[in-house]
């Protein structure tokens, strides 16, 4: 069994890969969105713009360098910050800066950071809940297997898995709120200034948001289960008359875990950046529908923007799902 020095050094080893990946995702979205075919500087700055000001984003951006030094000139601005001369004044740009957006005049920092508490109460929230219905109907249909519980559960997911996330979300307003009018129709209320109501209003959101994933993860942890518990040391403790309930919890549910860990990892990171369906159809004014917002008025440096903050949390959820991983079976750090 590893100490913690060997916990620590696996630990460490994930921290510079996923700085070595969010480096080379910088590159990517860099050569993607600025080494493109056409007039970067017009794009960026907008089609209203003038000649002059298309110059001016011009000469903020340094497109007449090299590749590499418009590059450098771009990471910079991220770790350390950037200042960006108006012509008569000069704006700074504190670290991470993620560009100016020319056609909001707002930093694209600041943009995210007023959107992102939004995004993050629907996405960890909704996480919560699909983890505890999606691994509990899991353990329960394998628990259950070739019963009618089972039958009913898997039904269940399957048909949580065919539906779209709008639908389950209109069907719930319709009856909840219209009908029997249990919650109010979600309007976003601020964490800080009313969390009851920050709470109630996200309800729906949630629910609608988890029980579309939380059909992956029933599905996926019945099929780990199902493996675990066909394995040669579950039947020796069966052999030895350790009870039912005991083995699903302690011994089969560790062993099944961990494939549920790296799913949602990447499901929180994507979600992030990914919950526009969701965020539009309840009017909550997150990172999902400033994206679309952006994508169709052309505003690139907030589309570059977004995407970065994207990729960061994939990496960062990652990261800390491999940590947890390796907390729930040591035998991952000897890998």
């Amino acid at each position: 069994m590893p100490g913690a020095g060997g916990f620590t050094g696996f630990a460490l080893r994930r921290l510079v890969g996923a700085v070595v990946t969010l480096l080379a995702i910088s590159v990517i979205i860099y050569l993607v969105f600025y080494v493109a075919p056409g007039d970067v500087a017009q794009i960026t700055c907008g089609p209203r713009c003038s000649p002059a000001q298309v110059h001016q984003v011009s000469a903020q951006l340094k497109l007449g360098d090299p590749l590499y030094l418009r590059y450098g000139h771009f990471l910079q601005g991220i770790v350390v910050g950037h200042d960006y001369s108006t012509g008569t004044s000069v704006q700074h740009c504190g670290a991470p800066c993620l560009g100016l957006s020319y056609q909001s005049d707002q930093q694209v920092t600041h943009l995210i950071w007023t959107k992102l508490p939004v995004t993050l109460s629907l996405v960890l929230g909704a996480m919560v809940l699909w983890l505890v219905l999606g691994v509990g109907t899991g353990v329960l249909s394998a628990w259950r297997r070739g019963r009618v519980t089972e039958r009913v559960l898997t039904g269940v997911t399957l048909a949580g898995t065919a539906t779209p996330v709008f639908v389950i979300g209109l069907v719930l307003m319709i009856v909840v709120c219209g009908q029997l009018q249990w919650l109010p129709f979600p309007q976003y209320v601020p964490l800080t200034e009313d969390p009851e109501q920050w709470a109630w209003n996200l309800l729906l959101p949630w629910l609608a948001f988890a029980l579309i994933e939380a059909a992956k993860y029933a599905r996926l942890t019945r099929a780990s289960m199902l493996e675990t518990l066909a394995e040669d040391h579950v039947r020796t403790f069966r052999a030895y008359g350790v009870g039912e309930r005991s083995i699903i919890g302690r011994h089969a549910l560790r062993g099944a875990i961990a494939p549920v860990i790296a799913l949602n990892a990447n499901d929180v990171g994507s979600a992030i950046g990914g919950a526009v369906l969701t965020e539009t159809m309840f009017g909550l004014p997150g990172l999902g529908r400033e994206l679309v917002h952006a994508v169709q008025v052309v505003d690139l440096p907030v589309v570059v923007g977004m995407v970065l903050v994207t990729g960061f949390f994939v990496v960062l959820a990652n990261a800390v799902a491999d940590v947890l991983y390796a907390v729930a079976d040591r035998r991952v750090v000897l890998s």
